[in-house]
């Protein structure tokens, strides 16, 4: 790189830190201004927060690999959470908010009863907030050291110092400005990281060894640019088009989505997504970000990784499938002028650090708030916890950094985590649904597939076909448990139906107590109609943005139309909404 671009990147560096010292006196207030910005984010805050931090330095790579290996179908994979998505916009993001809780793990002490209840809340706290967390952080590191790595061709050691600089200066502005310093620096990182991907997108398919659009469909086979997975019980023809049997399609189509528990696309909502929804100034702007969430995170985000990986087939045939992510990295390298490369470059750290600073925030708020201040000191004021929250930001960094060293590869680790989580999303829906799901319905919806998977694999049942063994194991485990356990005490139940009131025939036990309590409920044949559009309105975007792209006309106009009217009817029902609950 030229001396301009290590400019670039400074001035970046330097705006991360200006706005860190901005927030840092407004963060310290309290652990409600620290972890939840006062409940005051505006959706579009809120929203754009959310976007950035599922662009991690690590997306555009694994999207370069699913093309690479399956052509376009091949992101089906992830596509098809829309479902889960979309469920949680219509069914969940009013509830999130008026819970008036600080972290998603807090909910297990409103909803459930006793020490199964307290046991629950500690546990997913350690769990989530540390274990899988620094997991998933080790794993963002391990990407951006690749990504240094491939783009300057430098020692992997060396690679290391810059990365883990970077996340010691991300930890600092976390730790200083909690939840609003990140939203902000997180709305800018993704206009930075977005912009980015797009130049490069541009350069790429416009070099002469592409030749535009036209040139890219003249040297690639006409499945590779197929958006839907082809349906074959030739299992033979699998890495060369995304060609699903019929039980891999129900798998990914009708389980994968609302069955199994993945970090940002929790069946009912939950992690940092359920923290932004929590934030919000109200229940009206909680459903507008994280609508604005789905929209752009599936359908604005993909199409310039898309590209590139198309690209990258043509440009470097020689990279074998197991290596495919390196195509973008290369790409990068090799046809980016000076002053754009460090815009680049900056784009990934910009990636980088929105993810690592959510996470850092997230993780902290389940340690200190629902371990920390819960179990191990309870009277201290508010100025203690937010040191705490400073003093656990700093300590998770360095676990994590621990942790990156121990990850040899990150490849198949979608497929675990989904496997690790598969069956407990029914519990998280339901919970807020049916009075009956109690504090051991979900904690042994979390352990039965841990100890199914090791039997599932014995046999030799790969992913998705694995789904199918695990939600139904785990299932059957966890209806039995309710069951055969004490429902949540009764009190706690009103209690939770007062402040959430969730509506539905499923609570008319507990509803029946409370008669007194009149409120303004959406049907559920509305929320309903408005998830079917919203999925309508997310997949024609999708499709329409490609295929105006690819230069499919025809059809990019009737997704586009398709866009348009989902998109009238949702915005009528929600204006109806939002009168009936003011």
């Amino acid at each position: 790189m030229a001396f301009v671009d290590y400019l670039i990147i400074i001035a970046y560096f330097i705006f991360s830190f200006t706005i860190a010292i901005i927030y840092s006196k407004r963060a310290g207030k309290n652990t409600n201004e620290f972890f939840l910005s006062g409940r005051n984010l505006p959706w579009y805050l809120a929203g754009l927060s959310m976007v950035a931090t599922t662009f991690a330095a690590d997306t555009p790579l694994a999207v370069t690999e699913l093309v690479a290996r399956n052509g376009i179908s091949g992101n089906w994979i992830w596509w098809n959470f829309v479902f889960g998505g979309l469920l949680t916009v219509f069914f969940f993001a009013r509830l999130w908010r008026r819970a008036g809780i600080m972290t998603e793990v807090e909910f297990a002490e409103i909803r459930y009863s006793g020490k199964p209840a307290r046991f629950l809340r500690g546990f997913r706290a350690i769990y989530l907030g540390l274990f899988m967390n620094v997991i998933i952080m080790g794993w963002v590191n391990k990407a951006m050291i690749s990504i240094l790595n491939g783009m300057f061709d430098v020692p992997e050691e060396s690679v290391i110092i810059y990365v883990f600089s970077a996340m010691l200066i991300v930890a600092i502005y976390s730790a200083l400005s909690g939840l609003w310093g990140v939203v902000v620096t997180d709305a800018v990182q993704f206009v930075i990281a977005m912009t980015g991907s797009i130049i490069l997108a541009v350069y790429v398919i416009e070099s002469p060894q592409v030749g535009g659009i036209l040139g890219l469909k003249s040297q690639l086979p006409g499945f590779v640019f197929d958006f839907f997975p082809k349906i074959s019980t030739e299992s033979a023809e699998l890495g060369k088009v995304l060609a699903l049997t019929p039980t891999m399609f129900i798998a990914y189509i009708g389980i994968q989505w609302w069955a199994s528990w993945y970090p940002g696309a929790e069946p009912g909502g939950g992690g940092y997504v359920a923290q932004r929804m929590m934030s919000a100034k109200n229940e009206k702007h909680s459903l507008l970000a994280t609508l604005f969430f789905q929209i752009a995170h599936y359908a604005l985000r993909p199409w310039p990784w898309i590209l590139v990986g198309l690209a990258a087939l043509v440009i470097y045939p020689e990279i074998s499938q197991e290596n495919a992510r390196m195509g973008y990295i290369f790409a990068m390298r090799d046809f980016l002028p000076i002053g754009i490369k460090g815009l680049l470059v900056a784009a990934f750290f910009a990636a980088y650090m929105s993810t690592i600073a959510t996470q850092l925030n997230w993780g902290t708020s389940y340690v200190v708030n629902d371990f920390y201040r819960r179990f191990v000191n309870k009277n201290k004021n508010e100025k203690h916890y937010v040191k705490i929250a400073r003093l656990t930001t700093l300590i998770l960094m360095i676990v994590s950094i621990l942790v990156t060293f121990l990850i040899n590869r990150i490849s198949g680790a979608w497929e675990f985590i989904l496997e690790c989580g598969a069956g407990l999303g029914l519990v998280l829906i339901l919970r807020w649904y049916w009075w009956r799901i109690n504090a051991w319905s979900e904690i042994s919806a979390m352990i039965t597939p841990f100890v199914l998977l090791p039997i599932v694999k014995y046999f030799g049942v790969e992913f998705p076909n694995s789904l199918f063994y695990l939600v139904i194991g785990t299932t059957i485990i966890w209806l039995v448990v309710t069951f055969i356990t004490k429902p949540t005490d009764e009190n706690v139940l009103v209690e939770f139906y007062r402040r959430v009131y969730p509506g539905g025939k499923l609570w008319k036990k507990i509803s029946d107590k409370v008669p007194e309590l009149k409120v303004n409920q959406i049907g559920f044949g509305k929320m309903f109609l408005n998830w079917f559009m919203g999925v309508v309105l997310v997949y024609s975007s999708l499709f329409g943005i490609g295929s105006l792209i690819l230069g499919d006309y025809s059809k990019s106009l009737l997704y586009i139309f398709l866009t348009l009217v989902s998109l009238m009817v949702i915005l009528i029902n929600l204006k109806a909404d939002f009168k009936l609950l003011e």
